[in-house]
């Protein structure tokens, strides 16, 4: 990395977040430059009981939270909610995830916060947004998965029944809107002085995340005319064992296959003859594209035939774990190395998809235990000494644990 500044350096961001969604917008924050406060409840993040760990700090904890700083603070205790108010006065931006409500029932909300900051940008990230009969819902994203349609979509289009989601997309997508939101509102207050208190919900996330909302919303798709179908997208296999994915559907790739194959026989079949035919015959469609696909030793020429003859990509099926090792992802550091805790351990996180011309991007920091950062802040945004630090500590306002919390909080 080099020594450059990134383009939101000198904003400051008080992150009231915590788990995926609201703690990716922040990230993303951090990686553009912003300084992130990130203040816990004595009981920590969520995210810091997962496993694996790495100097006392969950490695995911640490991806999602890579180059803030670490604040821990009981809410429940008297003049807790006055010094988040002062730390915020003194921050650009505040973001929370609580559930709608949350926020200003504990006396940190967007009006509280306002009347300290008139100019602040505020995002409540929720899982329904702050109005309307779901606001005060709880949610994480497999309840948003199972609500927004996509269990349902990804379950009908692979003739399966409902399954779980293994990723996060609903936090994930909600948590780069905000950010967009955030940033958005930061251009809107540097050109009128105005601040914004911005709704972000991770429901309509997820139907901006999922590109087949507006055609389900209207209808539907008429399957049988599409070249399109990703829920059936052949996953075919080479010579060598590799998997290999072709985009599109099986039906609309076929006649192409076939030609560079040398398999246009295959398309005499009845079966084959129209899009309207292969797509009412989509796993003979599979079948056939994944003989042919046989008929290439590796992955490397299967690749080079289709993208020289017909500009179709092809994507190789490759572990997540082996991606930080892949040709193009090392010459674009995709991962960067931070520190993970306080003694000298080290792991690697995702850098984020963006590079800049004139500016730094990327990770700045690792994850630290809860509470590590609390008495160089204060000293530096409030100016409180040692011994009102003290003071804070002794009062059980602020929290400082090097110990990870395992227990499950159901």
């Amino acid at each position: 990395m080099s020594a450059r500044s990134g383009l939101l350096a000198g904003i400051r961001v008080l992150d009231l977040t915590r788990v995926v969604a609201g703690p990716t917008c922040t990230r993303a924050l951090a990686d553009l430059g912003a300084d992130v406060y990130k203040i816990e409840p004595p009981d920590g993040d969520l995210l810091r009981r997962a496993n694996p760990q790495v100097g006392g700090i969950a490695v995911v904890f640490t991806q999602q939270n890579a180059g803030k700083r670490f604040l821990s603070v009981d809410l429940a205790k008297r003049g807790a909610v006055e010094l988040v108010l002062r730390l915020a006065e003194r921050c650009d931006v505040v973001v929370e995830n609580f559930r709608g409500g949350i926020a200003d029932r504990l006396g940190v909300g967007y009006e509280a916060v306002r009347a300290r900051r008139p100019d602040v940008v505020y995002c409540s990230i929720s899982g329904y947004g702050q109005t309307g009969p779901a606001a005060h819902r709880r949610a994480y994203a497999p309840v948003v998965h199972a609500e927004l349609g996509l269990i349902h979509y990804k379950a009908a289009q692979r003739d399966t029944d409902p399954l779980p989601e293994p990723v996060s997309h609903a936090d994930l997508a909600v948590g780069m809107q905000a950010a967009q939101g955030v940033l958005a509102a930061l251009f809107h207050r540097e050109r009128t002085g105005e601040g914004c208190h911005i709704d972000a919900s991770m429901a309509e996330a997820m139907l901006t995340a999922n590109e087949w909302s507006a055609a389900e919303a209207n209808g539907g798709v008429d399957w049988d005319r599409s070249i399109f179908r990703p829920g059936k997208a052949a996953i075919v296999q080479v010579a060598d064992g590799t998997w290999v994915q072709i985009p599109g559907s099986p039906a609309g790739v076929l006649p192409v296959l076939a030609r560079l194959s040398g398999r246009e026989d295959l398309m005499d079949d009845e079966r084959f003859q129209s899009l309207e035919l292969r797509n009412r015959h989509l796993d003979a469609c599979l079948a056939a594209a994944r003989e042919m696909a046989r008929g290439f030793p590796d992955f490397e020429s299967f690749e080079r035939t289709m993208s020289e003859g017909a500009r179709l990509p092809l994507g190789r099926v490759t572990p997540l774990a082996d991606v930080r090792d892949a040709d193009w992802a090392v010459a674009r550091e995709a991962f960067v190395q931070v520190p993970s805790g306080d003694d000298g351990g080290v792991v690697w996180v995702n850098r984020g998809a963006l590079r800049m011309s004139n500016a730094d991007y990327g990770a700045r920091g690792g994850g630290r235990a809860l509470g590590a950062d609390n008495r160089s802040v204060l000293e530096e945004l409030l100016g409180l000494d040692a011994a009102a630090l003290d003071g804070l500590e002794a009062e059980g306002i602020l929290v400082h644990r090097k110990d990870a919390p395992d227990a499950s909080p159901w």
